[in-house]
């Protein structure tokens, strides 16, 4: 995963936000989601790939004060660190792991929402969605929600230059396997910052 994380980097490196394919001024889709798991303000949020989102400022004003943001690059999570501690006076927890591969992660245990927007369709090997899925049954708590959002089977097939997996709900019903419970799934088109539409589909599970 070395390539990768040079990979990612250099495009956190080298990109303003708004220049960047995935980029959403305000994630509505994600929050939607969010708020129908009626979370307390001391739950535990993993945000899984989080590089620089603007997810993270919204939970923050939202009053959510025990967030994890994971990504491989670390030039995002600092460029991240430094925004919220500079808008919200709030010491972000920021994790740099592989979620293929995974060590400081493996340390977390009872989150209360894993979110993920646009991370898991990057993982194309077997080997890949194994330690990925493995890792959401390790770390979420019972009653715990699992938010994840994909390219659609109609997607696009690739993103910043990467070869990706795309998905349906049944497909990531299946790699979550029965202890979690499907509560809603949606189709939805994103309008990236080019004016290009990207079709998703968002999935919100919960550990049953």
């Amino acid at each position: 995963m070395n390539h990768l994380k040079s990979h990612w980097d250099n495009v956190y490196d080298t990109k303003a936000d708004p220049e960047l394919g995935w980029y959403e001024p305000h994630p509505e889709t994600t929050l939607q989601l969010i708020d129908k798991c009626h979370l307390q303000p001391d739950a535990s949020i993993l945000a899984v790939g989080a590089g620089t989102s603007n997810l993270i400022d919204a939970l923050v004003s939202s009053g959510y004060h025990n967030i994890i943001a994971n990504d491989l690059s670390k030039v995002a999570l600092t460029k991240l660190k430094a925004r919220i501690k500079h808008e919200f006076n709030h010491d972000l927890n920021c994790i740099t792991d592989d979620l293929t591969q995974p060590k400081a992660l493996l340390e977390q245990d009872q989150i209360d929402l894993w979110v993920d927007r646009a991370v898991l369709h990057f993982f194309l090997t077997e080997e890949e969605q194994h330690s990925y899925f493995e890792l959401i049954k390790k770390v979420i708590a019972k009653g715990g929600y699992v938010l994840i959002a994909v390219f659609a089977l109609d997607g696009a097939e690739k993103c910043c230059g990467l070869p990706l997996q795309r998905y349906n709900t049944d497909m990531l019903q299946e790699k979550l396997g029965d202890e979690f419970q499907l509560l809603e799934s949606m189709d939805y088109t994103f309008i990236n910052p080019f004016g290009g539409e990207r079709p998703y589909v968002y999935t919100l599970f919960k550990r049953v």
